[in-house]
């Protein structure tokens, strides 16, 4: 496996991109979500498998190529786009997961989201190979609830938490802990998380997800988000605000928590600046739309990943949105695309 020096921070991504890629709403895409496979050791209660229905992976020799990765990645940073994020499934099922991360170009920030059991004896060689960091699931630390919410069998939860103290020790942080919150499941652990993380002192930060309940059988374990993050901004000392789907990070006793709010919020959509990709090569512009993928494997140079990319960018369009916006921006983009078309027949 041919490896190199994990990749500098921003000064080393492309400064000057020749323009950058801006889907009909004006929003730019500056991060990439590129599932590898869709192959997993876990069956989580709540898994949407990246949005992908129906995808045609198959045997492994249907995954992407490490070359048509990061042909896209090199394309796409010649745009501006300067953040990656690796998932699956479960990322590090590909054997040739640093194979992928030794070709990338130089970007800002390299990640991937791993259940981390198998995180423990692949830390090192992937922070050698290029990742920055790791997202790692983890919904609660009682053995019993991690094995019913996944179905891992049991001595795993063990595991994940082997795999946090590797991708510490490997510099692979912040470590940012994805804990979906199930309400009467887990959604009285948030403090005991929090003292879980605290002795990390910062290279482990917690991220609470609102569960996309995509399935109506999941309904029963949403919970109040508005009451969560009152809850969250009364105790906390700071309140921050990231650019990123405009998602908000307190500060409570030194311990640094993240909400990630996606459901029927227009302040997600808004904000969010990246383009997802499957498992099998598709171009996908919105996690919760299956009508409007772009098939990239088929692409042979450059230039058709790019006019396929610019394809996909142009079909983004914001989810959740007041219908008094929507109605106006769509009224004009339509307003554009007239002046445009006279334009052309002149």
């Amino acid at each position: 496996m041919k490896q190199k020096n994990p990749r500098k921070t921003s000064e080393a991504a492309e400064e000057n991109p020749k323009e950058f890629l801006a889907d009909p709403y004006g929003r730019k895409v500056t991060g990439l979500r590129i599932s590898i496979t869709d192959r997993c050791n876990l069956s989580c209660i709540y898994c949407h498998n990246e949005g992908a229905e129906g995808c045609t992976c198959g045997p492994i020799g249907h995954e992407m190529t490490p070359e048509l990765i990061c042909g896209i990645v090199r394309e796409a940073a010649k745009f501006g786009v300067s953040k990656v994020k690796f998932s699956g499934g479960e990322p590090l099922f590909r054997k040739d997961f640093e194979d992928i991360l030794s070709c990338l170009p130089p970007l800002k920030e390299v990640s991937a989201t791993t259940n981390g059991i198998l995180l423990e004896k692949r830390a090192k060689t992937l922070k050698a190979a290029g990742l920055d960091r790791v997202n790692v699931s983890l919904d609660t630390l009682v053995p019993e609830k991690y094995e019913a919410i996944t179905g891992a069998p049991a001595g795993s939860l063990e595991k994940v938490v082997k795999g946090i103290e590797s991708a510490v020790e490997a510099g692979l942080t912040p470590v940012k802990l994805n804990m979906v919150l199930l309400k009467g499941i887990n959604d009285n652990e948030i403090d005991s998380m929090m003292e879980f993380i605290r002795p990390y002192k910062g290279k482990v930060i917690l991220q609470l997800i609102e569960l996309m309940d995509i399935d109506p059988k999941l309904s029963k374990y949403t919970i109040d988000s508005k009451a969560l993050e009152k809850s969250l901004a009364e105790r906390a000392s700071e309140v921050r605000v990231r650019h990123l789907h405009h998602r908000k990070k307190y500060i409570i006793d030194g311990v640094e928590v993240e909400f990630v709010h996606p459901m029927d919020n227009s302040e997600f959509c808004a904000h969010c600046s990246r383009l997802r990709i499957t498992a099998d090569g598709k171009f996908k512009p919105c996690l919760l739309v299956n009508d409007n993928l772009v098939d990239v494997r088929e692409a042979r140079s450059p230039e058709e990943i790019e006019k396929l990319l610019r394809l996909a960018v142009s079909r983004r369009k914001p989810y959740y949105i007041p219908i008094k916006v929507f109605e106006q921006e769509k009224n004009q983009l339509e307003e554009k695309k007239g002046k445009e078309e006279k334009w052309v027949q002149k």
